[in-house]
């Protein structure tokens, strides 16, 4: 029964920190909402990695001599590095500074490490040099003279 309260007083205070404040004049500022999706794909599938590489035991008794931190600190990096791929694939553009730096942070420390880096990002403009991403430029090719 215990743990059954700690489960539900978790989830309702992950429900909780998920509430963002109304303010109409930052969203400009805000990272694309599709990378919340990415985010949280890409984190379940590093979790997903992490009980797999654990014979899908909540305790460890991996045989194959990893330990927990190993573990963790490999599907970190992992994490970090595959998230700002899929959304650059999601997006269908490069990220800014500060999206890629978000979707870092949300591995690092999941749910709350997104948040602190996008408030940093607010609090220092100057980080990000450009708001929008930099189209790409089509190059013509130029015809051979005869």
């Amino acid at each position: 029964m215990n743990r059954m309260f700690a489960f539900l007083a978790a989830a309702a205070m992950a429900a909780a920190f998920s509430v963002q404040s109304a303010r109409a004049q930052e969203w400009e500022r805000r990272p694309d909402p599709r990378l919340t999706g990415v985010s949280i794909g890409v984190g379940a599938a590093a979790t997903a990695g992490y009980f797999a590489i654990n014979d899908w035991k909540w305790h460890w008794s991996n045989s194959s001599g990893l330990t927990p931190l190993a573990t963790w600190g490999m599907l970190t990096i992992g994490c970090a590095a595959v998230s700002p791929m899929v959304g650059t694939v999601v997006l269908n553009r490069p990220l800014t500074n500060r999206e890629a730096g978000v979707l870092i942070a949300s591995c690092v420390v999941p749910i709350v490490g997104g948040w602190l880096v996008n408030a940093a990002y607010d609090q220092h403009p100057e980080w990000e040099a450009q708001a929008k991403p930099v189209r790409a430029v089509a190059v013509r090719k130029h015809r051979r003279m005869r």
